[in-house]
């Protein structure tokens, strides 16, 4: 067949969507991509900040770095490489006991993998993928609703408020939040493509018990399109608002396998200084012993770095972040909290002991599930739908890791890419 008449939509500007988006056009595929945030990267992002006296900084606050041990993520990495997306970071780590009080090198004790960063920022390679011939992207645009259409075997999408966004014959969910009732704890709203209880979802929608939406358990009887809303998103006439949160699942037994899946967050705080932080023997360092701080790295040695002020980025441990979130609960947090956050963090960096000024910028950011508990398909290294041709991809597949998304990525890609073959 015509691939490029097999039109597939992706979810997902991170690595992981970025790669399937980019694999399937280069073979024909036709691909329209989907981002809420306004541009690509996921948690591979580049941030911009601006001091108060308007100088311009720039972090990569989410993965630092990666490194690669496959043979087909490595074959990628050496053309993206190739093309100057990204450079091998040959700064040397160690780590920092807050027991012991030292610094130890890392790469004496155990050796190293070769590290890359993107250039000239993390994002770089998403930005690159999302812009190849045959991916059609579109950033600021939310799903609020994703609907299979029995008869004619296509996905309908439709965004958050309410515009249709067109119909596919494949999906790709790069987002585990797409499908996962974690969603739910932090915007209110149901997921595009989960199950909720019905208790959760009276209770989150509209503030109502149980017992006083009617029973329909017999729901399944009535219509051949299913579908999930979010609130504002029109419902199929004559029908309940939240009859499709309440009795269908579009994909359950790839939703099942993500409803609990435990995360792990991360608080990042981005600092800025006058001047080098000399004292440190190392660019990257990791605690030991530390409650608080996980590690820190210079996010301005990096390569094709601005160099005019010594940035910083320190990273929380999953244990403090736990507990933070625990006071504050899921939803965005306040200045007051991240203010609170990015003292505590710094005061943590500067107990090593070693000479460390006050920066001239200080900024926290959350990260609510930065690392994945667990794996979901480690051996098919994404979870794929045959009959409706969904396929949800991403590190919690694989491994929490970048490459672990690359596969997962990759995968994806090739699912549709034989689906599409064989229509």
């Amino acid at each position: 067949m015509n691939t490029a008449a097999f039109k597939v939509a992706v979810v997902g500007g991170g690595i992981s969507g970025a790669v399937c988006a980019s694999t399937l056009a280069r073979n024909g595929v036709s691909v329209t991509l989907f981002e809420s945030a306004r541009g690509p990267g996921g948690r591979m992002s580049h941030r911009r900040e601006k001091t108060e006296d308007g100088k311009e900084l720039s972090f990569d606050h989410g993965a630092p770095f990666f490194s690669v041990s496959k043979p087909e993520v490595q074959s990628i990495v050496q053309e993206w490489e190739s093309k100057g997306l990204v450079a091998e970071w040959k700064e040397e780590f160690g780590s920092f006991d807050f027991h012991t009080r030292k610094f130890n090198n890392i790469e004496q004790q155990v050796g190293f993998s070769k590290r890359f960063v993107g250039v000239p920022g993390m994002n770089s390679i998403c930005k690159a993928l999302c812009n190849e011939s045959g991916v059609e992207s579109k950033f600021r645009v939310g799903i609020g609703k994703a609907e299979w259409l029995d008869d004619e075997k296509l996905w309908s999408l439709t965004g958050v408020d309410g515009q249709n966004l067109g119909q596919f014959k494949g999906l790709v969910a790069s987002d585990k939040n797409i499908v996962s009732s974690r969603v739910t704890e932090v915007t209110g709203q149901p997921p595009p493509l989960g199950l909720l209880p019905k208790t959760s979802v009276v209770s989150i929608l509209d503030g109502r018990t149980n017992d006083l939406v009617p029973d329909r358990s017999n729901a399944n009887e009535l219509v051949t399109r299913r579908s999930l809303f979010y609130p504002g998103v029109s419902p199929t006439p004559n029908r309940h608002p939240y009859d499709n949160h309440i009795d269908f699942s579009l994909v359950p037994e790839l939703s099942a396998k993500l409803q609990n899946l435990p995360v792990q967050p991360c608080f990042a705080v981005m600092l800025a200084f006058a001047e080098p932080l000399s004292s440190i023997p190392f660019k990257g360092v990791s605690f030991e012993n530390s409650k608080v701080l996980s590690w820190a790295y210079c996010d301005s040695c990096k390569p094709n770095r601005e160099t005019t002020s010594e940035r910083w980025v320190l990273h929380s441990t999953a244990e403090y972040a736990e507990g933070i979130i625990s006071q504050t609960g899921m939803k965005k947090p306040s200045d007051a909290t991240l203010n609170k956050v990015a003292e505590q963090l710094l005061q943590e960096f500067q107990s090593t002991g070693i000479h460390i000024p006050e920066p001239f910028f200080k900024r926290a950011h959350r990260w609510g599930s930065a690392f994945p508990g667990a794996r979901v398909a480690p051996e098919e290294k994404c979870l794929w739908d045959r009959n409706k041709r969904v396929v949800i991809c991403g590190d919690f597949c694989v491994s929490p890791n970048v490459e672990g998304a690359i596969e997962s990525g990759l995968a994806a890609a090739l699912r549709l890419k034989d689906s599409a073959s064989c229509l």
